[in-house]
């Protein structure tokens, strides 16, 4: 008996321990932390759907559309509802009765790339059109569970004529995500990969909205409890002229090159084209890892915008800068004569000419006429290469121009503290020579060949190209002296009306430019021509390469004569 009465008193004390933790539990519950658990009641029974905001329009410079926002629809849902294979497979059947062909795997993918909490709204599947939207809902097997979002899409009108310029947007990465998370992006937003889209990124977003709601248990929506609307981002309005950008393209079709063209006094780029081109289109909507291995390992290159990134040795284009730096420091006069005899050796290498039997005894008019090779050999000597790197600097040589656009390359001025630090040799007067040509170690882009030569037509003013509107900058004046640079524009002018240039001459408009042919070591000569119309009052400056061109008189100065004359006339 006393054996049973210690047992009943035992469980009698453990009766009351326990009854004691629940009273101490209820009053930690029910007083003491009562407004964290109701706080959490609350929560759990309130949702926020974060909504995207429409993106900015981008437009060319007469209002034509280049970048806009098509509505789409996302279906959305919770994991909860698609927690086992059974309703995965359903809906997958669904969908591809309908026509979308998504499959078990990919819904499975989707769900654990989003990494979403079991309570919180997904995205299930995306992009689908109003017509698709329409069908599902219809369906009387479509789940109840989950339901549509309006979403926009963006699309490019213009696709690959001007694929180069605009960029394109993607889904954030999550590298990009670690380091923009104080900006307020979240998975699956949108972003400026490239182009316009990437620089003006900040104003193009717009800021998202939410919509807070109230949910059942199971996580679905009851009703709605606030809304704030989704903040459309600014329009962009550009320079670029889209009939001349399209004829660009057009004009290189089938060849690897660029076309750039600028408005002497502003900088505004009115058409940059790279060719061979790609559709932007594709990159926004969702591409393959097979598909974008595909485009990147591509060797033609089409996403490297030849206009801006592509460095090319500027050839004879180059003779309009050297005659400039001659003249500035007196190496030359406009009466100063050199003669050609096809050649100049040095030690034990001639250097020839273009015309190997030579032009004979010529002034810099006659030299930027002819394009005497030997009278800019014999000026680049005279000159000494630490004047022309000089020059160099003011008209910006070997440094990116300033274009309100990622990806832009330098290019490179040489010279002999480059070529000892590159390659542990001394600069030569062989290097000076190829310089004067604008060969061996000097490179440039498309487009700093154009700002170059817009520099001479405007006067003497260093303009920054842009593409925003609202981009301009004031050009910086680099001191040439008036009566000089004319010398130097009548020669340009002699190249088109009577000289090597004469092709660019034949649409209608005054030209006045250089062409040039540059050695490439991987095939045919690039052909070269940098102009500017009307010659007697300058207003577009423009320049085509085209890669294994073979000769700029016959094959560039042509593409740049079009184009001008496009411009002027309409």
């Amino acid at each position: 008996m006393e054996v049973i009465d210690e047992r009943l008193k035992l469980f009698l004390y453990l009766i009351t321990l326990s009854i004691l933790i629940l009273i101490g539990g209820l009053y930690l519950c029910q007083v003491a932390q009562g407004d964290k658990y109701i706080r959490l009641a609350h929560n759990n029974r309130l949702r926020m759907i974060r909504t995207p905001a429409p993106r900015g329009e981008i437009f060319d410079r007469n209002g034509l559309p280049l970048a806009i926002n098509d509505t789409t629809f996302n279906i959305m849902g919770y994991p909860l509802d698609l927690n086992t294979p059974e309703k995965l497979e359903h809906l997958s059947k669904i969908l591809r009765r309908h026509g979308i062909p998504i499959t078990v795997p990919d819904l499975e993918k989707t769900i654990k790339q989003q990494r979403m909490a079991p309570y919180r709204v997904m995205k299930i599947v995306p992009n689908l059109t109003m017509p698709q939207m329409a069908e599902l809902v219809a369906d009387y097997e479509f789940p109840h569970e989950l339901f549509p979002l309006s979403v926009w899409r963006r699309t490019y009108p213009a696709g690959s004529m001007a694929a180069n310029i605009l960029g394109y947007v993607s889904e954030i990465s999550e590298k990009e995500l670690e380091a923009r998370t104080e900006d307020g992006y979240m998975a699956g937003d949108l972003i400026g990969k490239s182009g316009i889209e990437r620089s003006y990124e900040e104003i193009l977003r717009g800021q998202p909205g939410q919509e807070s709601l109230e949910v059942d248990a199971r996580g679905r929506k009851v009703r709605t409890i606030d809304e704030s609307p989704a903040v459309k981002g600014e329009d962009i309005y550009l320079t670029l002229d889209m009939g001349a950008q399209k004829l660009a393209v057009e004009l290189l079709r089938g060849q690897k090159g660029a076309i750039v063209v600028l408005d002497v006094k502003t900088g505004a780029v009115l058409a940059m084209a790279s060719s061979p081109v790609y559709d932007n289109n594709p990159l926004t909507w969702g591409v393959s890892g097979r598909e974008w291995n595909a485009i990147i390992n591509n060797p033609d290159r089409p996403m490297l915008d030849r206009a801006m990134a592509g460095v090319y040795p500027p050839a004879s284009t180059f003779k309009a800068f050297m005659s400039i730096a001659a003249l500035e420091e007196n190496v030359i006069t406009a009466s100063t004569v050199i003669s050609c005899r096809g050649g100049l050796r040095m030690g034990a290498h001639l250097f020839k000419c273009w015309k190997h039997s030579g032009h004979g005894g010529l002034n810099v008019l006659g030299a930027l006429q002819h394009s005497c090779d030997v009278y800019f050999y014999q000026v680049g000597l005279r000159a000494g290469i630490d004047r022309l790197i000089k020059w160099g600097r003011k008209f910006h040589l070997g440094e990116p121009t300033g274009i309100d656009i990622p990806g832009e390359s330098g290019g490179n001025i040489a010279g002999p503290e480059w070529k000892m630090r590159r390659f542990k040799t001394a600069w030569l007067n062989g290097d000076t020579v190829n310089y004067s040509i604008g060969q061996g170690y000097v490179l440039m882009t498309p487009l700093q060949i154009a700002r170059v030569y817009a520099c001479i037509a405007n006067g003497g003013k260093m303009v920054t190209p842009h593409l925003n509107q609202k981009g301009y900058k004031l050009p910086e004046d680099i001191g040439i002296n008036k009566e000089k640079l004319a010398i130097v524009q009548k020669g340009l002018d002699y190249v088109v009306s009577r000289g090597t240039g004469s092709r660019a001459g034949r649409f209608g408009v005054s030209v006045a430019g250089k062409t040039g042919t540059a050695l490439n070591s991987h095939g045919d000569d690039h052909a070269l021509f940098a102009g500017y119309a009307p010659v007697d009052d300058p207003k577009y400056a423009a320049v085509a390469v085209v890669e294994a061109g073979k000769h700029g008189s016959s094959v560039a100065a042509p593409l740049v004569g079009q184009m001008l004359a496009h411009l002027l006339s309409h």
